[in-house]
């Protein structure tokens, strides 16, 4: 069974670090192109950092770059995202999503596996 599960979320108060992880199971991961998503309440899912399958380069959304930074363990087939100066506008659930064949690294519909997602919350 190909499982993704993400972890680390939390309350933080602004200005503060959180670092999710998205494991993966049943599947090798750095096979996968990998992108986290957001989803605030009330809008849309959107696409806030990548990393590819090819050559481990990586994609930001304007939002977060220079905040942060996607990477990934192999050996333990996972992938992170450090997530630094945290703003309340960072606040919501954060997926990762993984897909051998994306095109489009920040449209939602080009992902085949999804994780539960997980809460980040900041707010002081």
């Amino acid at each position: 069974q190909l499982q993704l599960v993400e972890s680390g979320g939390g309350l933080v108060q602004p200005g503060g670090s959180l670092r999710l992880s998205c494991v993966a199971s049943g599947f090798t991961l750095d096979y996968y192109t990998v992108t986290w998503f957001r989803q605030a309440p009330g809008k849309e899912r959107e696409g806030v950092a990548c990393i590819s399958q090819s050559d481990g380069s990586t994609y930001y959304s304007d939002s977060v770059k220079g905040r942060f930074t996607i990477s990934r363990e192999n050996a333990k087939n996972t992938v992170y995202l450090q997530m630094n100066s945290l703003k309340p506008e960072d606040t919501g659930v954060y997926f990762c999503a993984a897909d051998s064949a994306v095109r489009r690294w920040m449209i939602q519909y080009d992902y085949d596996y999804w994780g539960q997602g997980t809460q980040v919350t900041v707010s002081s």
